[in-house]
């Protein structure tokens, strides 16, 4: 069976992406550079749930990847927080030991 991602399935995954850079956002809100977490963070989630959805569980029939919502395998996207977080951690770590220019009084 060939999946087409359509899109309402696009829009899901969209929000789910948004959602986790918004996260990373306020884990990091304290830094100048958070917004850089949220956009790598979100981009990431994206990315790595439409390879989940579409080229790791493709294979599967719609009655074994349930629930489906327009192509997008929901349940098997969630897989992407396990790519997501990694990469949340290690940004994290990056600006951590990035020192901060200090302003002239």
């Amino acid at each position: 069976m060939q999946w087409d991602l359509g899109p309402q399935g696009i829009a899901v995954l969209a929000g789910l992406s948004i959602a986790f850079g918004g996260i990373a956002i306020a884990l990091l809100w304290h830094r100048a550079e958070a917004w850089i977490a949220g956009v790598v963070g979100a981009a990431a989630f994206f990315a790595s749930g439409v390879f989940i959805s579409e080229v790791w569980f493709g294979w599967a029939t719609e009655a074994e990847l349930q629930p489906n919502i327009d192509g997008l395998s929901f349940d098997e996207v969630l897989i992407a927080f396990l790519v997501g977080v990694p990469i949340l951690v290690v940004i994290r770590l990056m600006l951590r030991h990035r020192t901060a220019p200090r302003l002239a009084h």
